[in-house]
């Protein structure tokens, strides 16, 4: 037993020299181990963003043809973003956006058919 416990330091020193061992002064054509290695993992980035990018893009789609009419009635009510102020926190907690003074005037919202206005 205490000869297994001698053996943990020694297994420990050689496992922390083994990066120093491991380097390479560089292949023929002077590119080293760690260019090498860089490349290989930026290629493997790519390739999983790639199928990433290939998953998604059915779910992505879907879910820009469903939220479409809601975005372009949003910005039918918004018109223009330089019109407005930074939003703003109340002491109640509540968050306002308030139209720049120097902002055009909103046109009158049209009717739509079927809506009721609640007062």
């Amino acid at each position: 037993m205490r000869h297994r416990l001698a053996l943990v330091p020694l297994l420990a020193l050689l496992l922390s020299a083994s990066p120093v061992l491991a380097q390479d002064r560089g292949g023929a054509d002077g590119e080293s181990g760690m260019s090498e290695g860089l490349g290989l993992l930026g290629e493997g980035m790519q390739m999983f963003l790639k199928g990433l990018g290939d998953e998604l893009e059915p779910r992505l789609r879907d879910f820009a043809e469903t939220a479409k009419p809601a975005l372009t009635r949003l910005m039918e009510l918004i018109d223009d973003l330089d019109a407005y102020e930074l939003p703003e926190r109340l002491p109640n907690g509540d968050i306002i956006i308030r139209r720049k003074p120097d902002a055009p005037p909103l046109s009158e919202p049209e009717a739509r058919p079927g809506a009721e206005i609640e007062i």
